[in-house]
């Protein structure tokens, strides 16, 4: 006996105010879709591809991303803390993330060239090993969080504050920071920058 497929997909749907905390998201895939003020706290997104879809106002605090397909997404003003997105399923894995709060989340190994991050708070962030390459990290907190042989050639960190970033451990070749940030880059020195 075949066991007949239960995934749905749905394309251009605008999904508002649903609580997926109680109510488990339908597995399948989600296609040019908008997910306005839902919330995913602590829900199971396992397995679930969104793509072209655009997240606003939502909340993902400690939500399960496992095997989740991320493809042209756009979070604006949501709440994603302590996501793990290694844990997603990488193929064609990109995000751009608008005011949003990213604190304690983890970027750990991903490709992520090309990502913007703009007015997000990403305090204790994991980006260890990430591949950064021309990204955007515009007016962002990273206070505490960690870069180790981590890939930020040609990033922008000009106008973000607050982070650590240590030269040999990293890439950096040709990454822009402002003169304001260069504490933060000799920070390991036990060097003493006054302005």
């Amino acid at each position: 006996m075949v066991k007949k497929s239960t995934k749905v997909f749905v394309n251009d749907a605008l999904f508002e105010k649903q609580n997926y905390n109680q109510k488990a998201l339908p597995k399948g895939e989600y296609d040019q879709c908008v997910f306005k003020a839902c919330n995913f706290s602590g829900s199971d997104l396992f397995d679930v591809v969104f793509s072209d879809c655009r997240f606003l106002d939502c909340n993902f605090a400690m939500a399960n991303v496992s095997k989740t397909a991320f493809r042209n997404v756009e979070f604006s003003d949501c709440k994603l803390l302590g996501m793990h997105f290694e844990h997603c399923n990488d193929f064609l894995l990109s995000f751009n993330f608008y005011n949003c709060n990213l604190n304690l989340s983890s970027f750990y190994r991903l490709k992520l060239k090309n990502t913007v991050f703009e007015n997000c708070s990403l305090k204790e962030a994991d980006f260890t090993a990430t591949d950064l390459t021309q990204s955007a990290l515009l007016n962002c907190d990273l206070a505490d969080a960690k870069f180790d042989q981590t890939n930020l050639e040609r990033v922008d960190l000009s106008t973000s504050y607050n982070y650590t970033i240590h030269p040999e451990n990293n890439r950096i070749k040709k990454a822009k920071f402002s003169s304001a940030g260069l504490a933060g880059l000799l920070a390991h020195y036990d060097i003493l920058v006054e302005s």
